[in-house]
């Protein structure tokens, strides 16, 4: 091919690679936000430059709660060698301008009591809910939301994930009142309160609020 030729040929060229160019840009990306879920909120991967080994970061936190409360800390400052009484180990999902009861949760179905893996609490020691004998170990905990009242369950379906809960493995179930016309709470939050014989696991968020007598 001659100079001439392939001069004639450049205006062609230039022409074939705008349009390819062009065409590239009306394809369609892909978008791989992970499905929100009803009581958490999606993954946010615009963290990710944020972390080296990992390019998901979860917005729902995970939380530990002791009892007795701040048990890490008495334990160092202490030097102590007794367990804890109980444990609680759950994520915290958020509101993010949601209603609980419009867009999160609904009334008469299971609720993990939190978002992502399935809560656990944990008893070292023997304890004694609503006149029921509960032998030490480790247990799910989720709840049944009723208008008036909550229904607490104890299932043995430990390590497992998600919304839905195998009910043919709930050890025990209680029913507590709730009440909703407390200060609205933006992240779901689980405490222990000490008490008379024990401690109240009390549960809260938005403005509801319910709370589980454990004796020991």
């Amino acid at each position: 091919m001659n100079y001439k030729t392939k001069f004639a040929l450049l205006p062609l060229f230039i022409v074939f690679v705008t349009l390819a160019c062009k065409e590239k840009q009306k394809t369609p990306t892909v978008d791989n936000t992970a499905q929100q879920l009803r009581d958490s909120l999606a993954i946010d991967s615009s963290l990710a430059a944020l972390s080296t080994y990992n390019n998901t970061i979860d917005k729902s936190p995970m939380d530990m709660i002791y009892f007795p409360v701040d048990y890490p800390k008495i334990k160092m400052a202490n030097g102590t060698t007794t367990p804890p009484i109980a444990r609680v180990i759950y994520s915290r999902p958020h509101l993010a301008k949601r209603h609980l009861f419009h867009d999160l949760l609904k009334y008469e179905e299971p609720w993990r009591l939190g978002a992502n893996e399935s809560t656990e609490i944990d008893f070292y020691k023997a304890a004694t809910i609503q006149g029921k004998k509960i032998a030490p170990g480790r247990y799910i905990l989720y709840c049944i939301p009723h208008p008036e009242t909550w229904t607490i369950v104890l299932n043995s379906n430990i390590d497992s994930w998600g919304l839905e809960q195998d009910s043919k493995k709930d050890i025990q179930r209680f029913e507590v009142p709730v009440t909703t016309n407390n200060p609205s709470q933006e992240y779901f939050t689980m405490q222990f309160q000490k008490a008379d014989k024990g401690a109240n696991l009390e549960m809260s968020w938005d403005n509801v609020a319910a709370a589980l007598p454990i004796q020991f």
